[in-house]
């Protein structure tokens, strides 16, 4: 029979489920591993010498017969530096997924990583208030879903807009004159931090177009979508 560098981990992974009162076997239908102990549901172990994609979609479909799925896989001496670099990731993704992580040293020690669970996402209101507050404060629809538009067009980006047009119909403006004709009521704040390079304070609360400014005044025409999006 051809032996598979997965199954050399299949021994450390026995003796450690054994010595928490499991009974094992090895490959009972699709699984590589599975466990029973007393009246518990089975846990199901799924051995790779590497964390790989394929590991992962064949740890989800066990998910079909058991609530305690791990992924065990080979940590090599060579390999600590780069795991500790990916480990929080690797940890969030198999949490999302609802799965247990196994890992293997060189010679044969098992650490139990983490434990599986049904994923409950946390909520982040600050993010969920952001994303509300974009969606309010965006007029129409300029942007595609899914498009790649390297200049996306926010409502911070609008509000910019409306401020270099006005600047690029009249000249150099008070910042209380551009908020009251553009209806931006963040108008200072937009052009004082500059963030596209398009303004230029002439003197104390007043601005005009910067070169960039009067360039790309004639690229943005439309804050609600007419605009160029190849422009660098």
């Amino acid at each position: 029979m051809c032996r598979m560098p997965e199954a050399d981990l299949y021994h450390p992974i026995k003796k450690f489920l054994e010595a928490q009162g499991y009974e094992v076997k090895g490959e009972i239908g699709p699984c590589d591993v599975v466990a029973l102990r007393g009246q518990e549901g089975p846990v199901v172990v799924e051995l790779k010498e590497r964390l790989t994609l394929v590991l992962l979609l064949q740890a989800v479909d066990r998910l079909a017969v058991s609530d305690s799925v791990y992924v065990a896989f080979r940590l090599r001496p060579g390999e600590a530096s780069s795991w500790r670099r990916r480990r929080k990731r690797v940890l969030s993704v198999l949490r999302r997924l609802g799965l247990g992580l196994l890992t293997v040293s060189e010679r044969g020690v098992v650490t139990p990583v983490l434990d599986p669970a049904p994923y409950r996402p946390r909520s982040n209101v600050r993010r969920r208030e952001r994303l509300l507050k974009e969606f309010t404060q965006r007029e129409g629809d300029p942007e595609a879903g899914g498009s790649a538009s390297r200049r996306r067009l926010t409502a911070y980006r609008q509000d910019a807009i409306r401020c270099m047009q006005e600047l690029a119909a009249t000249g150099a403006l008070k910042v209380s004159v551009v908020r009251e004709r553009t209806g931006v009521s963040r108008a200072g704040s937009i052009m004082r931090d500059n963030h596209y390079g398009w303004f230029e304070r002439v003197k104390p609360g007043h601005y005009t177009l910067s070169r960039r400014g009067e360039q790309e005044a004639l690229l943005w025409c439309d804050p609600l979508g007419g605009h160029n999006t190849d422009v660098s």
